[in-house]
């Protein structure tokens, strides 16, 4: 790993959260790698087309999110990032706040890194 993988890493996590927040959906399509697996603190499980569906239809709707990056690991054509994710976010016409522990993992594809995979795990207080 070098110090430029883990600020590209970083750069792109910042810009897939402020797509979503300010549903900007095209560029959150052109981050993610098309096999994307967006698993979500309740368990569900999205592609990225379902992910998109759901954004774009108004089911989520993220009002706020912060995202500090604990640590960014990577290996090859392989980063995983280690963070939170708390948000302030209308799902399914409930509003809710969410504290999130997160593993975010990207990958190296032809040149360029895409997101792969997402899974948030609800923080013990």
């Amino acid at each position: 790993m070098t110090a430029d993988d883990a600020a590209i890493i970083r750069a792109l996590e910042n810009r897939r959260f402020d797509a979503i927040v300010n549903q900007d959906f095209d560029t959150f399509a052109e981050l993610a790698h098309h096999g994307l697996s967006y698993t979500h603190s309740n368990g569900a499980l999205d592609t990225l087309t379902s992910y998109l569906d759901k954004c774009k239809s108004g089911y989520y709707i993220y009002h706020r999110i912060d995202h500090p990056i604990e640590t960014i690991t990577v290996v090859g054509d392989t980063a995983v990032v280690i963070g939170e994710m708390n948000a302030d976010l209308t799902a399914g016409g409930v509003r809710k706040q969410l504290s999130n522990r997160s593993l975010a993992v990207w990958t190296r594809a032809d040149g360029t890194w895409k997101f792969l995979a997402y899974q948030p795990t609800v923080k013990q207080v």
